[in-house]
């Protein structure tokens, strides 16, 4: 793919990557993803950089995923890719050219810095989105190599409300075809008194809307699986921690039933 002219290049060089990989090495079958990891800008959208009331609440990022993703990643042993960059420069979790990929307007909130031409659109997914994509890819790829069962678990977090309409499940499990990881995700996590779980509520999968799971999940054959928690139960350490140990336990569970067993490599 060409690289932008010069005074559409997104990312200095002194600035940070536009993904992190954590663990590649990992032992455990699972895959972590975390594609609205971060509220970071680049100092070249600096009107977007602006936005700072709508970069800090969910319009900006998945408050909570990225540190329950990297504890995930150390209670299972679990390689981790994380975004660098805000949803806002571009939505990792959207295919390009859909309207929520840069969006104009996110969660009723207009962002101005985000009414663009198809040569910026162009120039952030080359410096935000593909870089976190392909880094995914090749870890994918060298474990298909190494004949290493995989599954994806992408992890995000979502709000206690929106549009002025509560919502009532403290954490989500989301698919779209393939329901070998969300049945049993759903069954455990239902087994345990006081929590309500959404089947794929308060979002659903869809090819038009999502790109992970369709991409890395259902395009490979994987089982995989997308968990949102509810932001309120992320704003702790203790809350966290009890996510990501909880979510663990579900996890090793699962692995140790089979699932991963009956051809699920990539």
């Amino acid at each position: 793919m060409s690289s932008p002219p010069p005074a559409l290049r997104i990312l200095a060089p002194d600035e940070p990557p536009a993904f992190e990989v954590v663990n590649p090495d990992g032992r455990s079958s699972a895959v972590l993803l975390c594609d609205h990891a971060s509220n970071a800008v680049p100092r070249s959208l600096s009107e977007l950089a602006m936005q700072e009331e709508a970069l800090s609440q969910h319009t900006g990022w998945d408050i909570g995923a990225a540190l329950l993703s990297r504890r995930l990643s150390v209670l299972l042993d679990a390689p981790l890719v994380l975004s660098g960059y805000s949803r806002l420069v571009i939505d990792c979790n959207r295919p390009l050219g859909s309207p929520t990929s840069i969006p104009e307007i996110s969660c009723g909130v207009p962002i101005p810095g985000n009414t663009i031409g198809a040569d910026e659109a162009r120039a952030r997914a080359e410096a935000c989105f593909w870089p976190y994509h392909n880094a995914i890819a090749a870890l994918l790829d060298a474990r298909r190599d190494r004949g290493e069962a995989t599954a994806i678990l992408s992890v995000h977090s979502f709000t206690p409300s929106m549009f002025g309409q509560d919502r009532p499940w403290h954490a989500a499990v989301l698919y779209g075809r393939d329901r070998r990881l969300a049945a049993p995700f759903l069954e455990a996590m239902r087994r345990e008194p006081g929590l309500c779980i959404g089947d794929n509520e308060p979002y659903r999968i869809t090819d038009g809307g999502d790109f992970g799971i369709p991409m890395y999940g259902e395009a490979r054959g994987l089982p995989a699986v997308l968990l949102e928690i509810r932001q309120d139960g992320l704003l702790s350490a203790e809350g966290v921690e009890a996510w990501a140990q909880r979510l663990a336990a579900i996890y090793r569970e699962i692995e140790a039933g089979g699932l991963l067993a009956a051809g699920s490599s990539a």
